[in-house]
């Protein structure tokens, strides 16, 4: 059994990638980067909007994000790879999951990006 809930098509995929690092070049914005802290970013209730890489080994170490994310009413979906998701927030290294606290001044992007991915599911 496997963590990924459904299947994200290309096309949303890229504007993720690109709505991502939009939101993490502005100043303002808050990103969490990695499985602990987007665990705690959810469970504390600041998650906005989560995002995960589906290739992930062991899959179990992301089993629980999409639950927590159905209990606290978090948007999440899925990149390809973690490397993308790494490069999307701006960061010289992988990323199996990432959560947005704050987009800052890209507050519009972040808004599209939680309703493209609520209309997917």
């Amino acid at each position: 059994m496997s963590y990924v809930k459904f299947k994200t098509p290309e096309k949303l995929q890229d504007q993720v990638k690109q709505g991502l690092n939009q939101i993490a070049q502005a100043r303002d914005s808050k990103i969490r980067k990695g499985m602990n802290e987007t665990t705690k970013s959810i469970e504390r209730g600041t998650a906005k909007l989560v995002i995960m890489a589906e290739d992930v080994t062991p899959p179990e170490i992301l089993f629980h994000i999409p639950i927590l994310c159905d209990e606290k009413g978090v948007p999440y979906g899925y990149v390809s790879s973690q490397q993308d998701l790494g490069n999307a927030v701006r960061i010289n290294v992988s990323s199996s999951a990432v959560a947005v606290e704050d987009a800052g001044s890209e507050n519009n992007v972040l808004s599209d990006l939680v309703d493209k991915l609520k209309n997917l599911k």
